[in-house]
């Protein structure tokens, strides 16, 4: 039987405000109605996050974000037991309560986690759709309602840090990238509340400074930079200072480079 798509409140505040580049969001439902794991792929800042928030809320299912890091562990994911009022109790970790409960649980940058998350998430990710927990016995089944997605950036993928094909192929991808200037310009001007005749010289701004990726930069300014500079612009100050604090400063330590951003930053936007 195919999951029903939640009814959402009509007093629920509104939904993230994500503004569609493609066929994403009707992909993203139909994974999740045919129980489909999602892989969601791109540069930082381009809006990953921010879609799959949209989506939970769009379908009325709660979401379990975790910010995978270095020292992430399976254990993490699934819980431990934790002295409590001196009793050993178990706790479960986000994976396991959006197991438990149904759900979109959400690792962020998956690839940074350690190898032994990948071993807890493969049995989850295929057609068996189980969680595994060893220390407590059980064998927990995902329910119709529950979807596990996980982003990573390509742009920092190593030899050392990137997905094993035999954990790709258990997700449909979808790859994010920058939006056209005029649909940034409007997502831009949406979240900061700068009006888009001001808008649009930042967004030529960050597409020049993007072709620098890869030369001078390790990633371009991202959509969520270009929001903080709007934001700041919004509140009075002025647009040199805040083109320096928010889409240059935060790209570099290297003076050279940092002088040759600005540089390049007079040429656009005077």
């Amino acid at each position: 039987m195919k999951p029903a798509l939640h009814a959402i409140d009509a007093n629920a505040p509104p939904l993230p405000y994500y503004a569609p580049a493609g066929h994403e969001c009707a992909l993203f439902e139909l994974a999740w109605k045919r129980r489909v794991p999602l892989l969601v792929k791109g540069p930082t800042g381009c809006g990953k996050t921010r879609f799959v928030a949209h989506m939970a809320a769009k379908l009325g299912l709660p979401l379990f974000t975790v910010s995978c890091h270095d020292d992430l562990t399976a254990a993490d994911l699934t819980g431990r037991y934790l002295l409590k009022g001196g009793e050993t109790v178990w706790v479960d970790g986000p994976l396991t309560r959006a197991v438990r409960q149904g759900g979109i649980c959400y690792l962020d940058e998956v690839v940074e986690a350690r190898k032994d998350v990948a071993v807890v998430l493969h049995p989850l990710a295929d057609d068996r759709r189980v969680l595994p927990l060893e220390r407590t016995g059980e064998q927990l089944i995902a329910p119709p309602h529950f979807m596990l997605v996980v982003s990573y950036n390509p742009g920092y993928q190593s030899l050392l840090k990137a997905l094993k094909p035999s954990t790709r192929q258990r997700f449909a991808a979808i790859e994010f990238g920058f939006l056209p200037h005029a649909q940034e310009v409007a997502v831009v001007a949406a979240e900061s509340g700068l009006v888009p005749e001001r808008v649009a010289p930042l967004v030529t701004l960050a597409a020049r400074l993007r072709h620098l990726k890869g030369h001078d930069l390790e990633e371009g300014v991202s959509t969520r930079l270009l929001v903080y500079c709007a934001s700041l612009i919004a509140e009075g100050l002025p647009l040199r200072d805040a083109v320096l604090a928010a889409m240059i400063e935060p790209l570099t330590d290297d003076a050279d480079v940092k002088a040759a951003l600005i540089e390049v930053a007079q040429a656009v936007i005077g």
